[in-house]
């Protein structure tokens, strides 16, 4: 039989559909994979193993009496540590919190399960999802699956290293600078970021949620291959979960006149571009225009100024609290060192003060709604620089240049706009991707791209830990 770890949630819902296999099977399979490769990369960080199997056992016994199924029913899911799943701690990464239980599961979680989706895992994450690398005082660091030597990502690191493996078919995870898309980049596989209201931010261990997380953060989905990513997406969007963001807009816009123009973003304000990361560009920018894309190079718009007033808003409204606790009472050493090192760095990131910096996002919105009549679709790196060595972001001399080499994705998550991180070949034993953006609710336009390069460029995991991970 087809080892079932390997294979995507596409083809498992198919599967289990068909009668080729059941539930159980594909979660014991999995659960088995966690038992294998798992103390190589430190992703999964609770097996929810007797729950799962129950509700495999639950929804064998639907099957076998005729019942109605969802469209994924089955699958199995592992969910980072900073979105609630009922009966599990939502920790965020930090000690303080690990019997912070939730009643309920998120409302995006309850959509999966409603769907079928079977939850077996935790994954993990850096303290409070601030760090560009996976690590933290409760679980210790994930183990990037390609080379042990350099860094997984961040902050949904656990889970692309676990979706990597193929420890779960489907990550859940979240990204408001990056932490979906990195990860992605690091470990070579796809990633979704969704538009700004498409999925609901609620969820109850989270609390109060600070006006930056509302704006600039959203959930979504993580796999191996981009059909998994839309299906997954699919079945995300339908409950508010009282979000004030959440907007229910239909998930397939109006036609796109052919060839879909795409813009390639060869130049990030100035900040140079690895070689690595340029030649991943080059492959996917040639894919799409072999695929029958018009793909044309372009300058995003106002591209560093997008990235000051992200800072900003940030810096300003990214508390839930006017007075915090002092870091190091709540962190491990390794995030206040971190922190102590980036502070004066993300201070200086943030440039000119603005008078309104949501006035100013509006105007940078406008700016980019106008580029993107001509070509709704942009092509650009996700970092400019490949998966960093482990320890490099506890340099102060390494970490100065971080902001600039970010400033497409920022941009993405100040303009809350749809991308889809998607691997492009690898180089130097690392994966490499590039991300897809399109306008605001078109994730189905960033998904056909994505699928479009997924179909020229050779899908670089599942893959077993490497030797010394």
């Amino acid at each position: 039989m087809t080892r079932l770890w390997a294979l995507g949630a596409w083809d498992l819902a198919e599967m289990i559909r068909n009668g080729e296999v059941s539930c159980r099977e594909v979660v014991e399979a999995h659960l088995r994979r966690i038992d294998e490769v798992n103390s190589l990369v430190n992703a999964v960080t609770v097996t929810l193993r007797e729950s799962s199997l129950a509700a495999a056992d639950a929804a064998d016994r639907a099957r076998a009496r005729g019942g109605a199924t969802g469209p994924l029913h089955g699958v199995p899911m592992t969910v980072k540590e900073n979105v609630d799943v009922a009966g599990s701690a939502t920790t965020m990464g930090i000690a303080a919190l690990r019997e912070a239980t939730a009643a309920a599961d998120a409302p995006f979680v309850a959509e999966l399960r409603a769907a079928g989706a079977i939850p077996i895992g935790r994954t993990n994450m850096p303290e409070f999802g601030m760090r560009w690398h996976t690590d933290n005082a409760l679980y210790g660091a994930t183990v990037n699956p390609w080379s042990a030597a350099h860094t997984p990502g961040a902050s949904s690191g656990g889970e692309a290293a676990a979706v990597a493996t193929g420890m779960s078919p489907l990550g859940i995870g979240n990204d408001g600078a990056g932490s979906l898309r990195w990860p992605a980049q690091c470990c070579g596989v796809s990633a979704l970021k969704p538009s700004l209201g498409r999925v609901a931010q609620a969820g109850e261990r989270a609390g109060p949620v600070p006006f930056a997380f509302q704006l600039l953060a959203v959930h979504g989905p993580l796999a191996r291959r981009v059909r998994d990513l839309r299906l997954a997406f699919h079945h995300m969007c339908g409950r508010s979960g009282a979000d004030p963001w959440h907007a229910p807009v239909p998930l397939h816009g109006p036609p796109v006149p052919a060839p879909v123009r795409v813009r390639v973003v060869t130049d990030v304000g100035g900040t140079g571009m690895s070689p690595e990361v340029a030649d991943a560009l080059k492959r996917a920018a040639a894919a799409l225009a072999d695929a029958g894309y018009l793909v044309e190079e372009g300058e995003a718009p106002a591209l560093t100024r997008a990235s000051e007033v992200y800072t900003q808003i940030m810096s300003e409204y990214g508390r839930v609290h006017r007075d915090q606790p002092p870091v190091e009472t709540i962190a491990s050493p390794g995030f206040v060192r971190f922190w102590q090192l980036y502070e004066p760095i993300w201070t200086r990131a943030a440039g000119e003060r603005a008078f309104d910096p949501m006035m100013e996002r509006a105007s940078i919105a406008r700016l980019w709604s106008t580029w993107m009549d001509h070509a709704p679709l942009v092509l650009a790196p996700i970092r400019t620089r490949p998966a960093f060595p482990v320890g490099s972001d506890l340099d102060p001399g390494w970490l100065a240049d971080w902001p600039d080499t970010m400033r497409t994705v920022v941009a993405v998550n100040l303009l809350g706009l749809p991308a889809v991180a998607v691997p492009a070949g690898q180089a130097g034993g690392l994966p490499q991707a590039v991300q897809i953006i399109a306008p605001r609710f078109r994730e189905d336009l960033c998904l056909d791209a994505a699928e479009a390069l997924e179909t020229a460029l050779t899908p670089l995991t599942p893959i077993d830990p490497r030797p010394g991970s």
